[in-house]
């Protein structure tokens, strides 16, 4: 409960980060996990981190977390009653909740989740493991 599930970062060239990452987490224990045209990942145990190329509109921006870096992180939940519980915390907060419209499903049916932002606008997610 409350490890990190996965990270991903989007990154300006997937081929300059492929060679760079790939040699290093393999070295800590990661292995290959996804690989598509757009991206990578590697896996160890249950946390993965995925490399995505970088969209070109978004390459020359600031922040937004669909341009270069971080695009999320994402917290293991306990249960679907502590994303249930944390939801409402936040909701008590002040803290919009995203994709309200398909929440807790926004992530697809399996997915059961609550989206949010930090004060920076980094997008958070917690997810309940699958029953």
């Amino acid at each position: 409960m409350g490890h990190i599930h996965h990270i991903e970062l989007n990154v300006s060239n997937l081929e300059k980060s492929i060679e760079f990452w790939g040699w290093f987490l393999e070295e800590l224990g990661y292995q290959p996990f996804q690989n598509w045209d757009e991206g990578k990942s590697w896996k160890k145990d249950e946390t993965y981190l995925v490399f995505v190329q970088t969209k070109d509109r978004f390459l020359l921006e600031g922040y937004h977390r669909g341009h270069i870096g971080l695009n999320h992180l994402a917290f293991q939940a306990g249960s679907k009653q502590q994303v249930d519980s944390l939801t409402k915390q936040l909701q008590d907060r002040g803290i919009e909740i995203l994709y309200q419209n398909r929440h807790p499903f926004a992530g697809g049916e399996q997915h059961y989740a609550v989206f949010f932002e930090d004060p920076d606008r980094i997008k958070v997610e917690l997810i309940a493991p699958r029953t």
